[in-house]
């Protein structure tokens, strides 16, 4: 195993980090339910692997329709060929957005790219796109560009990236939105020659900050949209499947966007799949004649296709919205202690998130070794310690979730 951690010491890069002094990363053996075998010791994964295993690790119910799908085929290009599997997920996903036209993608950055190029040729002539600080929408180049400018991770390809237009950000919940509102109508006003799109994370921005913010300024987004002709996109690649309590960050508000991205907790964790949901008359108006000009390798498949529609099947059978309402309680319960401890700025939950903000960057490598001998898998980021668990944790699991974060606050 030494040897093992050697090698990707010395060769692999992982997300975020450098070659030339990486970080320390620790070897993963084995995974069941919400537990990573981690340095040969079951720990609770309470990143649910960045947001996307809501079942857990090795789900039965999974793991036979990755198995079915194999006994058929992995594989097929979709360039002129179809599947059972693609239909099926696509009527699943049709049926709950509302959106009947599906194009799907590889994964989460690669879906916002797609919903961008489709604003653009449905609006030729409009180049830019209209968001929000504190965003996050992904690594690729389009997607960077729609990410905060400035607070973000992409700060190294300023001046590279296409210029947008950016307003504030949102307020937190509970503040008033009408100066936010104000300010994003003139932004709106002054650029509705350029802009083809805006594009946010409804109710909850990631990556960028794990913010909450009222749903009523997804209403005034659709106003705006709707006067300036703007096609609406909203990227729930980490708050769709019940994250934030509903099963699309977009019901708390009862808005439907234009152009919706799904992904992460789409396949259960199992399979990198994301997809891009539109509307009729969004379809209708794509330039040249309905083509988007983009097809992945892995295009719809199989074996992630049919793993989705388990997995969304599995969900929509469970009581899911008690679940996440229990888990909620239990963070805003076990988190409360932190508001009292040195360093912390704010403690917040929503749905199945919990968040503690110091006043200072985290120390990675220290807050997570401290959780991970409270038997926890945490990955802090910038200023936060947080958690996106598995919707299967036990109330004891996540109380230990809890605690771990309180150390890792202390330590970090």
């Amino acid at each position: 195993m030494v040897d093992l951690l050697d090698w990707d010491r010395a060769h692999l890069w992982h997300p975020y980090t450098s070659l030339t002094a990486p970080t320390p990363t620790r070897l993963v053996t084995g995974a069941s339910g919400a537990l990573l075998e981690i340095d040969g010791r079951n720990t609770i994964d309470a990143m649910s692997s960045w947001w996307a295993t809501i079942h857990g690790y090795r789900h039965p119910v999974l793991d036979e329709a990755v198995r079915r799908q194999l006994d058929d085929f992995s594989h097929v290009m979709f360039g002129g060929l179809t599947h059972e599997p693609a239909i099926r997920l696509g009527q699943t996903l049709v049926s709950l957005t509302g959106l009947p036209h599906v194009f799907f993608a590889d994964s989460g950055s690669v879906s916002v790219e797609v919903a961008m190029k489709m604003a653009m040729q449905a609006r030729p002539g409009r180049t830019r796109f209209l968001t929000v600080r504190g965003g996050y929408h992904g690594d690729t180049f389009d997607a960077m560009s729609v990410c905060d400018p400035e607070g973000g991770m992409h700060t190294l390809w300023t001046g590279v990236l296409p210029q947008q237009v950016f307003g504030p950000q949102p307020p937190a919940v509970g503040e008033p939105i009408d100066q936010w509102a104000d300010a994003m109508r003139v932004l709106a006003a002054e650029h509705a020659g350029a802009v083809a799109g805006v594009i946010v994370e409804p109710l909850l921005q990631g990556a960028g900050g794990m913010h909450p913010y009222p749903a009523e300024c997804l209403t005034v987004l659709r106003e705006i949209a709707d006067r300036h002709g703007f096609v609406l996109i909203f990227d729930e690649i980490a708050t769709g499947f019940g994250r934030t309590g509903h099963l699309f960050a977009m019901d708390a508000a009862d808005v439907k966007p234009d152009i919706l991205c799904l992904g992460k907790a789409l396949t259960g964790g199992y399979v990198s799949l994301a997809a891009v949901l539109c509307t009729a008359a969004i379809a209708g108006e794509i330039e040249p004649g309905g083509v988007i000009m983009h097809g992945p390798t892995f295009m719809a498949n199989p074996l992630a296709c049919a793993v989705a529609s388990a997995s969304i099947d599995l969900l929509l059978r469970s009581d899911w919205q008690s679940t996440i309402r229990n888990i909620n309680d239990r963070l805003t319960t076990g988190l409360a202690a932190a508001a009292t401890l040195p360093g912390v700025v704010d403690v917040r939950t929503i749905g199945a998130v919990g968040v503690i903000q110091l006043d200072h960057r985290v120390d990675v490598v220290t807050a997570s070794d401290a959780a991970l001998a409270a038997g926890v898998w945490l990955r802090p980021f910038r200023d936060l310690i947080y958690t996106m668990p598995p919707y299967i944790c036990t109330d004891e699991e996540i109380d230990t979730i809890c605690a771990a974060m309180l150390t890792a606050a202390e330590v970090g």
